[in-house]
């Protein structure tokens, strides 16, 4: 059998490395050509690498959470007619077939190891199907002598779940990671979620027939056994891999906290007129089949503010000691994920109507959430807007979305106390927390570009007659 090593392929937009989000795949396995093998995130997205032809896994290199260089090998391959004869016959390794002669080895620089990309993963780090994740889980420890119980010790890192279903388990504070799941493909039901609340066996599925393989992980979780004197129920540590989404989002707003020099303005604005507008187009708009928020009312005014701040809209090319004004406007808005925070994309805001722009937040939004975002909706953003929604609180100091040198926090529309022509009365209110780059924003022309906004949002109609 010749043996061929698949090198990570270059993905493009710039890449130079990835990090190894979970192996879909195992030394000793037989896979088929296109089989998923690897998830790798980049600062771009997640890809999933897919095998680009049919063999038997010698060996996998790069455990979860390490960082490889685009053109290091990946996974070494075990090659030959035999291999594929035993997948198509469903055998395993070492299963008495007689190996086929041998492919000619290739060149050191020969084949598709460089350039064979798998699609663009069409989830997130925490949604993927983890069909095939790593090795069997070692089986419980045997109970004690005392006649214990003790669980199997169940753990999928990626456990597949609805919606709702993730939501029922955040309320019933269940660790999705620790239900066995009993739905279509694996995926973790509202009743595995009430079972495991209730205390209900936590080792295979419910209904799996006696005999099943046990589950598999792609990281193992640890557990630190209790200090000799520890007293009646000691220390109890789990530990994972601080990887993927999570370690790229600590990764970039340590960068941005450390790079950046932040300060926060914070102001109110009385959006009551907004609010009358908006009621009087949400007809009009649900006609069009278009749900019509807040949000692209917000989304046009900084893009207008943004017109006239063009230092807002530029970006510190430290490499060149150069700032960059940027003559496009592409506004980001911070999406909350099960994988975590996402900043997709909407592209030219500036030219798009109201209506465009909440067709185009609704879909980047949507996407992110179900784990669907393409490369080019995550990228390329020059201002970004996050919003706690109903969990506004009172103010924030929002963290840049580096190398961008602003960021809008907007917060939850109360009834408050308002002066207009002298006469006090109940507002609409919104407060705003904007946090700047004081490298590059001075004081004043952040308060200023803050006005500016809150302007076109207390006087929309005027908003609407600098609309492109």
């Amino acid at each position: 059998m010749a043996r061929w090593e698949f090198k990570l392929p270059d993905i493009g937009e710039g890449v130079t490395e990835g990090e190894i989000v979970g192996w879909l795949v195992k030394p000793g396995q037989i896979v088929k050509e296109d089989e998923p093998m690897v998830e790798v995130m980049t600062d771009k997205a997640t890809v999933t690498i897919t095998s680009p032809r049919a063999g038997r896994i010698v060996e996998t290199r790069g455990k979860v959470g390490e960082i490889v260089a685009v053109h290091a090998v990946l996974v070494v391959y075990e090659l030959g007619e035999a291999g594929g004869a035993a997948h198509a016959n469903g055998h395993a390794a070492g299963n008495g077939v007689a190996p086929a002669p041998a492919a000619p080895a290739k060149g050191k620089d020969e084949g598709p190891a460089a350039t064979a990309v798998g699609d663009i993963r069409e989830s997130l780090p925490g949604m993927g199907s983890g069909a095939r994740m790593g090795a069997p889980r070692p089986a419980a420890a045997s109970a004690s002598a005392a006649g214990t119980a003790t669980e199997t010790g169940y753990f999928k890192d990626k456990p597949l779940a609805t919606p709702a279903t993730r939501k029922m388990a955040r309320e019933l504070e269940v660790d999705l990671k620790r239900v066995p799941p009993t739905g279509p493909q694996g995926r973790v039901t509202k009743d595995d979620v009430v079972s495991y609340s209730k205390g209900a066996s936590r080792g295979a599925p419910a209904g799996a027939p006696k005999g099943s393989p046990a589950p598999v992980v792609a990281r193992e979780a640890v557990r630190i056994a209790p200090p000799a004197q520890g007293g009646a129920h000691g220390a109890l540590e789990e530990r994972v891999p601080f990887a993927g989404m999570r370690r790229k989002i600590a990764q970039k707003m340590a960068q941005s906290t450390q790079t950046a020099a932040h300060f926060t303005f914070v102001e109110e604005c009385d959006v009551t007129r907004l609010k009358d507008l908006r009621a009087r187009l949400k007809p009009h708009a649900d006609s069009r089949g278009v749900k019509l928020t807040y949000l692209p009312f917000i989304v046009k005014a900084v893009a207008l503010a943004l017109q006239r701040h063009p230092i807002l809209n530029s970006a510190l090319d430290e490499s060149t000691n150069e700032l960059v004004y940027r003559r496009y406007y592409n506004i980001g808005v911070a999406t909350s994920t099960d994988a975590g925070l996402m900043v997709p994309v909407v592209k030219d805001a500036d030219k798009r109507s109201l209506l465009e722009l909440s067709r185009e937040i609704e879909r980047v939004a949507v996407d992110a959430k179900a784990g669907k975002s393409k490369v080019e909706d995550l990228t390329g953003s020059t201002f970004t807007i996050t919003s706690l929604g109903a969990q506004g609180g009172l103010f924030a100091t929002p963290i840049i979305n580096f190398p961008e040198v602003g960021i809008l926090g907007v917060h939850r529309i109360k009834e408050r106390a308002v002066v207009r022509d002298g006469q006090i009365g109940v507002g609409e209110v919104m407060l705003l927390s904007l946090s700047f780059d004081h490298r590059i924003v001075d004081g004043h022309v952040g308060a200023a570009f803050a006005y500016e906004v809150i302007g076109y949002l207390e006087e929309p109609d005027k908003m609407l007659l600098e609309m492109g």
